[in-house]
């Protein structure tokens, strides 16, 4: 077991928070993806001192939201002129 303060600390429990390389694996994005994230205000966590950390539960809660509103995106393409 390890100790984290004094008290003693299961593997299970320290699973449940992300840090920024652990997040980013799971999100399979760039660790500057998550920053910038951040800065937007757009996802869920928390400063340990000046290192980021994030909440399991808080992340997926936040990716169900994401997936709950995408919306497929818009063709953008060059729109054909209609001779009127």
């Amino acid at each position: 077991m390890a100790e984290l303060n004094g008290s003693p600390q299961t593997n299970a429990a320290r699973d449940d928070i992300f840090t920024i390389k652990e997040l980013s694996e799971h999100l399979r994005v760039h660790p500057t993806t998550i920053y910038r994230l951040l800065r937007q205000g757009r996802l869920p966590g928390f400063r340990v001192g000046s290192n980021w950390r994030f909440n399991r539960a808080a992340i997926e809660q936040w990716e169900r939201t994401q997936v709950a509103g995408f919306e497929p995106p818009v063709a953008r393409g060059r729109r054909k002129r209609h001779n009127n």
